[in-house]
């Protein structure tokens, strides 16, 4: 210390509270370093030593239990340097600098606003003054010193415990199935039910492949599985509940399922806001990996094999949280396709029809965590022919001039935040400069003066930097101009993209592409149509309906006119008839061929159509027998007859079947053949 503690202590610090921190690190040793405890409290005698009254003593002590390493959960340390930093403290009291910090930030943070304010620091070893050069430096270094005993600290403890897990001897959390024996090796749950869960498990992912079909079938068959209880009043107890998509990922990920001892699988790191983040390690930089250290449900091979699956099916099927590369497959909206029910994406699905490979768009992120049925699904063909008409509209000569002027504009605007962004770097090249001979210009023996304008001149470097590399970074971020060569390539585009949308050698992968770079998402809601709401890239939006296109036993319907002509055809044909008739018209049946009488006769029966035959039986006419017991005449009369062009007949089928007009009475050609007076009593019957 560099003058004695009489001097430092002046009555404006006694006017002002004198403030006692109080901590231990765990809760541990507040139980039972109980004399540390007293030997910080002992500390109040020091500063009523002092001159401090009784009454101007405040302790805090509501950090007790809580680490030094960080500021962020202390609420006792944050409300010192508050009454520090408001001018209400005239000396701060700790049994020594690792009670107060043992962060270097937080510790010279403190020492920079008592200095600012003219608080005191007082430690078992002595009082110091934080505006006092050597004092500063005295406690600078003291801070120093406690980082880097906690780090020595830390080290020690990290390396027995990495020591051991290199082993395999560390004890750690097991997953559930698997538990601690008495001497403590690991061994299965003697629960058999438990162990039956997890064997289900793991038996219908190697059946079905799939986690998504084993959730399915576990909510299929109402069965539970088993989960450990990690906090509150029945933390550690065993619970049934529903089995989920991502409990699944985790059981068929963990190696301890294969009898494995792994450490080291993720690095957490803290960020400047105080939070934990939490990185995935490869496999090559894991600190232990012992297979068959202890008994599994499987086989480290059957564990690599699961692994394998369950990465060939996430290549499969993207997350739904992030647009996908485009891939193979003609779905032009794949990785864009947005459902408009629940809001995440929608996965593509393919099937065959007529040997063609036909899209369509399934929102399956529900489906698959909960095994609920799918949230909705549109078939892909009518919205991509809609999407496809839609991009072809916005590439025409009128819109890309739009663009154009749009783009000029927006160059524009660009110059004004350019040279308002290097405005701002000229003003602190000019500050730099005049801090710079404002230092040249000061007499070199006026120390005091010297360091003042040379911290200055340091600062407004520093500010130019930092506005330099933000003019940098931002003016990278603008888009590069036109070239009027490239104008022209894009007013060209209006005509051309037409041609290069429906070449038949262009790659569905590169139409993806082409629809990315102009559409940014599209979201899908089905009713009564299907209704697409389209977002352009540029936050351009429009809205276009499309009809639902008929389901496979829709598609196959006869159409409604080609019924209604077949209708008319069957007064006056018969089913081969009716079938050439049609054919020579022009019609198809619902399967897109050619009629047959087999055709015709399936569609009268389906749609409750009369045949020729029951069409002439309605309007009276009669069979060849019915006509022979009309006249009283046999069979072979009635044949010759018609061959002889005297009866009036049609025929009734493909079977050559015929019938006849009923008799006309008074006929004189069939009385004359006749020659009989029962003949003509059976001509003018009725």
């Amino acid at each position: 210390m560099s003058v004695d503690v009489s001097t430092k202590v002046t009555p404006a610090h006694l006017s002002r509270t004198a403030y006692l921190y109080i901590r231990q690190s765990t809760l541990r040793q507040v139980m039972n370093n109980t004399e540390s405890t007293v030997r910080q409290y002992a500390l109040r005698q020091r500063a009523i030593a002092l001159g401090w009254p009784v009454e101007q003593i405040v302790v805090i002590d509501t950090d007790q239990g809580h680490s030094g390493a960080s500021a962020l959960d202390r609420e006792g340390f944050q409300r010192l340097v508050g009454e520090v930093g408001m001018g209400r403290a005239g000396i701060v009291l700790g049994l020594e600098v690792s009670r107060l910090a043992r962060n270097s930030a937080d510790w010279h943070r403190l020492l920079e606003i008592c200095a600012l304010s003219d608080t005191l620091i007082l430690d078992e070893d002595g009082l110091y003054d934080p505006s006092d050069f050597n004092d500063r430096l005295l406690l600078g270094l003291k801070g120093t010193m406690s980082e880097a005993e906690l780090h020595f600290i830390t080290a020690r403890l990290r390396g027995g415990l990495l020591s051991k897990a290199r082993r395999g001897e560390l004890r750690t959390i097991l997953p559930v199935g698997l538990v601690y024996d008495p001497v403590g090796r690991v061994t299965l749950d003697p629960d058999t039910g438990v162990q039956r869960a997890v064997r289900y498990l793991f038996s219908t992912f190697s059946r079905t492949g799939s986690a998504r079909a084993t959730v399915q079938l576990f909510r299929d068959e109402g069965l539970l599985f088993p989960v450990r209880v990690s906090r509150g009043a029945r933390k550690g107890e065993l619970a049934w509940t529903a089995l989920r998509h991502w409990r699944v990922l985790r059981t068929l990920h963990n190696p301890r399922y294969a009898g494995t001892f792994a450490y080291g699988q993720s690095r957490t790191r803290k960020t400047a806001d105080g939070k934990i983040t939490c990185e995935k390690l490869p496999r090559d930089k894991w600190t232990a990996l012992i297979p068959e250290a202890h008994p599994g449900y499987i086989s480290f091979s059957e564990f690599e094999t699961n692994l394998q699956l369950l990465a060939a099916n996430a290549a499969a099927h993207a997350r739904d949280g992030a647009s996908s590369p485009p891939r193979e497959g003609p779905a032009i909206l794949q990785g864009l396709a947005i459902c408009g029910r629940c809001g995440n994406r929608m996965t593509v699905a393919y099937h065959q029809r007529h040997g063609i490979e036909v899209p369509g768009y399934r929102c399956m992120r529900k489906a698959i965590e909960t095994g609920s049925p799918v949230c909705s699904s549109v078939p892909g063909v009518t919205i991509d022919a809609a999407i496809g008409e839609l991009l072809l509209d916005a590439v025409t000569p009128l819109s890309l001039e739009v663009a154009l002027k749009v783009q000029a504009e927006l160059e524009t605007r660009s110059d004004e935040a350019d040279s308002i962004r290097h405005s701002h770097v000229v003003r602190a090249r000019h500050q730099a400069d005049l801090a710079r001979r404002r230092y040249m210009s000061v007499d070199p023996d006026n120390r005091l003066v010297a360091d003042s304008l040379e911290a200055d001149w340091n600062d407004a470097l520093r500010h130019l930097r930092e506005a330099e590399a933000e003019y940098e970074k931002l003016s990278a971020g603008t888009g590069a101009r036109l070239t009027e060569d490239q104008k022209e390539r894009i007013r060209s585009l209006a005509t051309n993209f037409p041609r290069l949308w429906s070449d038949p050698n262009i790659s569905a992968r590169e139409r993806k592409r082409v629809a990315r770079l102009l559409i940014e998402d599209v979201t899908i809601i089905k009713t009564d149509k299907i209704h697409l709401h389209v977002r352009f890239r540029g936050g351009k939006t429009t809205s276009l309906s499309v009809a639902i296109p008929p389901t496979g036993w829709q598609a196959r319907q006869t159409n409604p006119d080609t019924l209604a002509t077949l209708d008319r055809l069957l007064d006056t044909h018969t089913d081969a008839q009716a079938a050439e008739a049609l054919n020579r018209a022009g019609h198809i049946s619902g399967m897109a061929q050619a009629f047959t009488p087999s055709i015709v006769l399936h569609l009268r029966r389906r749609n409750g159509l009369s045949s020729h035959l029951e069409r002439l039986r309605s309007n009276g006419l009669l069979t060849a027998t019915e006509f022979a017991e009309r006249l009283g005449v046999s069979m072979s009369t009635v044949k010759a007859w018609n061959r002889a062009g005297l009866l009036i007949s049609y025929q009734a089928n493909d079977k050559n079947t015929r019938l006849f007009a009923p008799p006309t009475p008074g006929d004189p050609r069939l009385v004359k053949k006749m020659g009989s007076s029962l003949a003509k009593r059976a001509l003018t019957q009725p």
